[in-house]
């Protein structure tokens, strides 16, 4: 299986390549998303770290049960040959409807087809109120009018 766009990325690719992987985790689909992943993809995510696509699934699906109404901006930093370093925002509340973004960067490695193989992400959160919301886009796919995050001066 492949998932383009391949390495070696380009400027282009690999802006296509964020914006893939923004679209699948908006998604909230944690079976869509961990085939994005090789099957011994490693992680640290914060402090915790998973290894394959098994524990993935399992993350994302805990994640999205406590992230609720989940909207993400992924935002390209800076890449190589096989390598992809992003900075993201997210919103989401807890089930007691308090509000947070989430701030942080991934370093990503993706093998020749285009699997990553490893995600290094690390990632803050702040408390905000309803009225400091920024992403009000419907759940899903962020539209194309909508302001990344430089433009939201985040």
């Amino acid at each position: 299986m492949t998932r383009p766009p391949l390495p070696p990325f380009t400027q282009e690719t690999a802006i296509q390549k964020v914006r893939a992987a923004e679209d699948g985790w908006n998604s909230r689909n944690p079976a869509k998303v961990a085939l994005a992943y090789t099957q011994d993809s490693a992680w640290r995510n914060r402090s915790e770290f998973l290894q394959g696509r098994n524990q993935i699934e399992a993350f994302l699906t805990l994640k999205w049960s406590r992230e609720l109404d989940y909207r993400l901006i992924k935002e390209l930093w800076a890449f190589t040959v096989n390598r992809i370093a992003v900075r993201f925002a997210y919103e989401w509340r807890d089930d007691d409807h308090n509000w947070f973004r989430s701030y942080g960067n991934e370093n990503w490695e993706f093998d020749a087809s285009g699997l990553m193989q490893r995600r290094i992400a690390s990632i803050n959160d702040l408390a905000i109120s309803e009225a400091e919301r920024k992403f009000h886009w419907p759940l899903g796919r962020r539209p194309d009018e909508h302001p990344g995050l430089t433009s939201l001066d985040l």
